[in-house]
């Protein structure tokens, strides 16, 4: 039995964000599944954070995501709501502290300039073409995300299209959005 075994199988959600036209959109649904079964369709995992400055979502266990959501928001006190020095600080403490690296979640966080992916293994990546996804249904929110960018100028409409199309192909996946945006 390894560890991940021991786990009640908690499955289920997709994160999307896309920065297009001075606009940063994230998007994320609301299903929280335990094996087959739909424990909750309306889970809030995208959040204003920093007094509305930061926007951020999770994939992953509730309760760590909220612990670092909280350490973030420490971190970008802390940096004077410098976004990528509080997301470079917290990936270092989440991967070398022994509570912090317990925790199992990914991040994606935007401002008005910058979009970030953290992980509990060090890393803070920037989306090249400024779109980017976690979770179950990440993928095929990518994939959409991506094909719907070269007909679309709306990133929320571009958001809001390719969660659809996520969610009509993963299981862990429903309709029932949170859309969050910053921009113009």
């Amino acid at each position: 039995m390894t560890e991940n075994d021991s786990k009640p199988g908690w499955r289920g959600t997709t994160i999307l964000g896309v920065r297009k036209g001075g606009r940063f959109v994230l998007a994320g649904d609301g299903q929280v599944s335990v094996g087959p079964t739909v424990m909750k369709s309306n889970a809030r995992k995208v959040r204003r954070l920093a007094g509305g400055k930061v926007i951020a979502g999770f994939a992953g266990a509730t309760a760590d995501a909220f612990a670092l959501f909280e350490r973030l928001e420490a971190k970008l006190e802390q940096f004077s709501g410098q976004l990528a020095r509080a997301c470079v600080e917290l990936a270092k403490d989440w991967r070398t502290d022994r509570y912090l690296r317990r925790l199992d979640a990914m991040l994606i966080v935007g401002d008005a300039e910058t979009t970030f992916l953290i992980t509990g293994a060090g890393d803070v990546l920037e989306p090249e073409d400024g779109i980017v996804a976690v979770g179950s249904g990440g993928n095929y929110a990518l994939s959409a995300a991506r094909a719907l960018n070269a007909y679309e100028d709306d990133p929320e409409k571009i958001a809001r299209a390719a969660m659809a199309i996520a969610a009509d192909i993963c299981v862990y996946t429903n309709g029932n959005l949170v859309v969050e945006s910053l921009g113009d």
